[in-house]
């Protein structure tokens, strides 16, 4: 039935309006607008992030080159560049933010059951790391970063069970990452997967009050005394050591007083020995290791979003169009992941994503799109033209 609508259009149903109009009405986005209201702002940055486009004057020109068909796209008014940039400098960016939000409790949900790798635990898995973009510190002058630079920092906590974010910050480049674990609630019986730069043992024992665990790397200068050891380990697997340990420090055995499991893997492929620091006493050494590989998911999943949306190159330079950009780059994900669900695609996201963007102003049925079989070798070839 959607066979007459332009694919755009037709993704656009997709998106919840009405969720979009309690975000703005709840900042009172619309005051003193009329044709260009926030939907329509949030719909041509969107268009942008799918089309890949690198400005807001590709928005634009991209826009108006088809301003004939603006009304079937469902994109409202085409404005141009410098009304685009006013929206994004002007407009409260936590209505973006807040409809991310909704769209991570309304995707996380139909990922739940998915499997994590070598992983056979019922609790949900988290995966937190930050990313930095590099910028020009005399037009990003609110976002210090290091050595004179300017740069900001997209925080992420990532749900591995289909990898969707559930959690998202953009600071400056100064912000630590520990500081994240303050801004954060932890859910009880979740397990979180960070590296060593999110040593904070205030903060690591706040998770464990509440009921949550943490998996990290352990600082080669950590002082402990080891106050149990299990020596049933099968040395074959990669295990060395599997302690229970309380810390030494004045400072460090106030702020975590409780008695910590420090878990000793050498990996044999690349020749190096990991210590993993947890607060997880019930599940095996070796499960331990095996939770911790999965948290290069977050890597990888900063790699797909830094080289299938646009958010490398920004669309403004104030922190409020920072802000606009980088979850409307976050809701592009979300919806392309629900779209895939719904349909039950057996494409990657990946996959979705390029073949929606360079469809979107073609008139065929979405469903029939991402559900035929693009297994012949003339689509596998066109699709490799975007992985150089």
């Amino acid at each position: 039935m959607n066979s007459g609508k332009y694919i755009f259009a037709q993704v656009l149903q997709h998106v919840n309006r009405y969720e979009f109009g309690k975000c703005v009405k709840r900042y009172n986005g619309d005051h003193r607008t009329s044709d260009f209201n926030c939907w329509n702002q949030f719909v041509q940055l969107f268009f942008g992030q799918l089309t890949a486009l690198n400005s807001l004057r590709d928005i634009s020109t991209c826009l108006k080159a088809h301003k004939n068909k603006l009304y079937h796209l469902g994109t409202g008014a085409h404005v141009n560049q410098s009304s685009l940039s006013r929206a994004n400098e002007n407009r409260n960016w936590r209505i973006f933010a807040d409809f991310g939000q909704y769209l991570i409790g309304q995707v996380r949900p139909l990922y739940a059951d998915t499997p994590i790798p070598n992983v056979k635990l019922d609790n949900e898995v988290f995966a937190l790391d930050s990313t930095t973009i590099s910028l020009s510190l005399v037009l990003f002058q609110w976002a210090p970063g290091k050595y004179s630079r300017g740069a900001i920092k997209i925080h992420t906590l990532l749900d591995l069970r289909g990898n969707i974010p559930s959690f998202v910050l953009v600071t400056d480049g100064k912000y630590h990452d520990s500081n994240v674990l303050d801004v954060l609630v932890p859910v009880f019986g979740a397990i979180y997967l960070m590296d060593k730069a999110y040593i904070d043992f205030e903060a690591l024992y706040n998770i464990d009050l509440a009921g949550a665990f943490f998996v990290s790397r352990a600082k080669s200068n950590m002082d402990y005394t080891v106050t149990c050891q299990n020596y049933n380990i099968n040395m074959e697997t990669g295990l060395r050591s599997d302690k229970t340990i309380l810390l030494n420090g004045y400072k460090s055995k106030k702020l975590y007083p409780e008695p910590l499991r420090l878990v000793e893997y050498h990996d044999s492929r690349k020749d190096i020995t990991l210590y993993f620091l947890t607060n997880n006493h019930e599940v095996s050494a070796l499960e331990i290791a095996k939770l911790y590989r999965n948290r290069w998911q977050i890597e990888v999943f900063f790699k797909w979003i830094k080289q299938n949306l646009t958010i490398k190159k920004l669309w403004g330079h104030s922190e409020n169009a920072v802000n606009i950009h980088v979850w409307t780059a976050i809701c592009t994900h979300l919806i392309i992941a629900d779209i895939k669900h719904t349909l039950r695609s057996n494409l990657s996201i990946y996959e979705i994503l390029k073949i929606l963007g360079i469809s979107a102003m073609d008139k065929t049925s979405i469903s029939e799109l991402l559900t035929e079989d693009f297994s012949n070798q003339n689509f596998n070839e066109q699709m490799n033209l975007f992985d150089n």
